[in-house]
This record gives C-alpha cells, sequence and structure tokens, in this order.
C-alpha cells in the first residue's frame, strides 16, 4: 500500500499536505501532534473522506477499524455485539479466543452499556482484530486501558500484525516501541 503525496484542506485550512509513506504487513504508526490530520489520513484510506490531491495505491482494500468512538451495541452483550458485526463470519470459539485475550469475560450476558468505557474500547478492539479484513485501521485504541489491558491489547494487535498491515494513531511512544512499529511523521 502507497499513499504519494496526499494533501486534503478544509476550506483554506489545509490539514494534510504532501504526505508520502508506504506500509506492509505490520504495525504503522501515524504520528504527529494533536490537529495534524492522522484522523483524517485514516478516514481517506477508509474511503470515508476523499483527498484533494494525490495518489492511494493498493489502498483499495477490505478494512476493518477502531475509530475514536467505540460504536457498540449497548443492549447487546459480547458475544452479541461480535456476532452483529461479523455475521456468517462469526465463530464462537474464536471470538471466546479473542474476548480471553483481551481479558473479558464473555460468558457473563451483561450488556455492554453497563461495561467500563475500558471495557469497550477492548470489545471494539476485538471486533476489528476478528473482522474479515486486509488491513485494520486503529484510531486511539489504548484509551481508557490501564496497564495491564493495554500490555493484552498490544499482544492481540502484534499477533494480528504479522499477517496484515495494521495502520494506527497513538499518543505513546512506548506503545510504538511495543508494537514493534514503522512510524510514519506528520
Amino acid at each position: 500500500m502507497e499513499v504519494k503525496n496526499l494533501c486534503k484542506a478544509y476550506g483554506d485550512l489545509p490539514v494534510l499536505e504532501n504526505v508520502s509513506f508506504t506500509v506492509g504487513v505490520g504495525v504503522t504508526a501515524l504520528w504527529g501532534p494533536s490537529g495534524v490530520g492522522k484522523t483524517t489520513l485514516l478516514r481517506i484510506l477508509l474511503g470515508l473522506e476523499k483527498p484533494d490531491s494525490g495518489e492511494l495505491m493498493g489502498t483499495a482494500v477490505r478494512w476493518s477499524a477502531v475509530f475514536q468512538e467505540d460504536r457498540l451495541l449497548e443492549g447487546l452483550d459480547a458475544l452479541g455485539n461480535l456476532r452483529f458485526a461479523l455475521g456468517t463470519d462469526y465463530e464462537e470459539a474464536k471470538a471466546a479466543a479473542m474476548l480471553t485475550a483481551l481479558g473479558l469475560t464473555w460468558e457473563t450476558g451483561k450488556p455492554v452499556g453497563a461495561w467500563s468505557g475500558g471495557m469497550k474500547r477492548r470489545l471494539a478492539l476485538a471486533r476489528a482484530l476478528l473482522a474479515p479484513s486486509e488491513a485494520i485501521a486503529l484510531d486511539e485504541p489504548f484509551t481508557g486501558l490501564d496497564d495491564e489491558n493495554r500490555q493484552r491489547a498490544i499482544r492481540a494487535i502484534r499477533r494480528v500484525a504479522e499477517t496484515k498491515p495494521v495502520l494506527l494513531v497513538t499518543h505513546d511512544r512506548t506503545e510504538l516501541n511495543l508494537l514493534r512499529a514503522n512510524i510514519v511523521n506528520l
């Protein structure tokens, strides 16, 4: 996947100017201060926004994503959320294994609306990691996670990144080192 000279502005405000990088299997981190366009870049790659100019090569792939918002069905339990999102690709054994790896108790049947923010975040991550995709976009996937659960999430992401590209937005350099991420400075 390659991005060449990508530009995007909102009115007279340039957000991305001549951004170029390549992405392969593994974790690629989009790095920079707030407001530099990291989320906008992910939205362009996901096809949710159009760039003003530049080239996107090899980006027309099937994506899964964690957005800044968890976007869960609050009235369903964890397995219900995964079953809904994954449809015919849902496999209970794989779902249970992922939830266990992320430190979530999946048997309880408790609606996720009653869960903590960190638990919801891990469920959103589980959904993205389980969804059939050729690439994954993660926008601040560690928000609300304590150290132990951040480590669980990092291990799960690293396993998936062994076979597909993972684009990640985070503000913590420690996470990038643990993920062995290639860093794209914006």
